[in-house]
């Protein structure tokens, strides 16, 4: 396999090729920034068909000193806690190129070079978030990707120029004051870290981890790196930018922010906190799993609650993204393996949900408002199939990907926190109420007064079809990212697992 360069870059040179041509030539840019995102999705599945199953350590890795007088590597890595979110990083980009593509062809928009550019940018930081194994560069990569995402809702967000300027503003406020924590409590890492280690500091993630902190820098470190990784799932209750960020962005941005870029803290989480963190991780498991159960509750009364369709989308994110952390902070391998096939699976279904949701916005006038969706699936019933599995597998039916993840993370919640689990289990009820009620008023209802219901094209379903072929063979084969994430997430968990109880641990070592 090609080094991960090559995976992480290749989008952001095809941004840049595109930029840089003469804008007689419009089309050309968004035909490259298909072609990247396309072939970083094959050498993505090339990295996946090549990774050992079970194996614990990285695979595929970089490592080259950046900035030597800091200990800064550029050290890149495989692991199975990252190999199915780089892979599902490619693919919904991929499909939200091929949707922005069609679009754009068909509604012009101003500086598509500029578009294209930020949009392949934004790939690039986001591969790079996922596949870094230096503490410093993660966080570069992690601050990188909030640049792209602020042109694209601002200059080609939806609604008037004030409804723009508020989110992007709320975004930036929320989102930089997390990533000024972040970079804070990475810096004191290092150097606390190099006190121990001999004065030679590094920010490598494996040398860290050999460097244990302690207890007490531990816990207001982890608390830093907690407020930017909620922010930017978004959790409750800092959720705030999230209904106003959501409205403006353009569908084809919102497919991978909702998708991926939510996955980045969860997956923070995993691969930072735990391992370098654990104690404070134990320290403060009930306060994340109340706050992971707060958001499941709130996220789940709200979606229930609206009337537009993306909101409804938007909130149940934040509760799938509470689950998400409730298996993590159960701090036990099948909560942890429930939450890694949970970030995979809620990707893969919020993508097309939002592109759906469009589409059904296009058949009723322009509205969002599902009360004026009614009907649609009169004449659309390809349209209507490929929602309504969509739809099942957002609640978690029996048989999908979705109900094997949250079957695992109530399984590890339940070995952890009994009362929380029970109270979670809400959330799953809820779920059905949102999303059925979300199916049923667009598709079934009375027609709406401007509903001019018609079939998908072809085009259409050549972004939709392939991202539901694979929600239903992760339904059907969801071992396949189990086997692969085994031995990571068991790595991963196991210090702040052992944290949890050492009084037990030292009496069953007693006489």
């Amino acid at each position: 396999m090609p080094p991960l360069s090559i995976l992480i870059w290749l989008p952001a040179l095809c941004g840049v090729l595109g930029a840089i041509l003469p804008s007689r030539l419009a089309r050309v840019p968004g035909v490259l920034a298909l072609t990247g995102s396309v072939a970083a999705l094959a050498l993505a599945i090339g990295y996946l068909a090549s990774f050992h199953s079970g194996a614990s350590g990285l695979q595929h890795v970089t490592d080259m000193v950046w900035i030597s007088e800091l200990g800064i590597h550029y050290k890149l890595g495989i692991s199975g806690l990252n190999v199915f979110l780089v892979g599902l990083t490619t693919l919904l980009f991929a499909a939200a190129t091929l949707a922005a593509s069609l679009r754009i062809k068909t509604h012009p928009i101003p500086r598509p070079q500029l578009f294209w550019f930020l949009f392949m940018l934004a790939e690039s930081a986001v591969l790079g978030a996922f596949l870094a194994q230096d503490l410093a560069l993660f966080v570069a990569f992690f601050d990188l990707m909030l640049i792209p995402f602020y042109f694209l809702i601002g200059m080609w967000g939806t609604g008037t120029r004030e409804e723009r300027t508020r989110a992007t503003i709320k975004l930036v406020i929320y989102t930089l004051a997390g990533s000024l924590l972040m970079l804070a409590a990475a810096i004191a890492t290092g150097v606390l870290a190099a006190q121990q280690g001999g004065g030679h500091i590094t920010f490598v993630l494996s040398t860290l981890q050999a460097l244990p902190l302690s207890k007490g820098s531990q816990e207001w470190i982890f608390l830093f790196f907690a407020a930017a990784f909620l922010v930017k799932m978004p959790a409750f209750p800092l959720h705030g930018w999230m209904p106003d960020g959501y409205r403006a962005m353009p569908v084809e941005v919102l497919m991978v922010f909702s998708g991926v870029l939510s996955k980045v803290g969860a997956y923070g989480f995993l691969a930072i906190v735990l391992p370098l963190f654990p104690q404070a991780a134990a320290h403060f498991q009930t306060l994340m799993l109340i706050v992971a159960l707060a958001s499941i509750l709130y996220g789940s009364v709200l979606a229930f609650t609206q009337t537009d369709a993306r909101l409804i989308a938007g909130y149940s994110s934040v509760a799938q993204l509470g689950f998400i952390t409730l298996g993590i902070f159960a701090l036990n391998p099948e909560g942890a393996q429930g939450a890694l096939l949970q970030m995979v699976n809620h990707g893969l279904v919020v993508a097309p949900l939002f592109f759906i949701i469009m589409l059904l916005s296009q058949r009723a006038g322009g509205s969002e408002d599902v009360r004026e969706m009614g009907g649609i699936a009169f004449r659309a019933p390809v349209l209507a199939s490929l929602f309504l599995i969509v739809a099942l597998a957002t609640l978690a039916i029996p048989g999908s990907g979705n109900f094997a993840g949250e079957f695992l993370i109530l399984l590890g919640v339940f070995k952890a926190k009994l009362v929380i689990a029970i109270i979670a289990f809400s959330g799953v009820v809820m779920a059905s109420v949102y999303a059925l009620r979300l199916f049923i008023r667009a598709m079934h209802n009375r027609v709406g007064p401007r509903v001019h219901s018609h079939e998908i094209s072809v085009w259409d379903g050549a972004v939709l079809v392939p991202l539901i072929a694979v929600i239903v063979f992760m339904a059907v084969y969801p071992q396949l990212a189990l086997h692969r994430s085994e031995g990571s997430v068991k790595t991963a968990v196991a210090a702040a697992h052992d944290a949890l109880e050492p009084s037990s641990t030292n009496l069953a070592s007693a006489p």
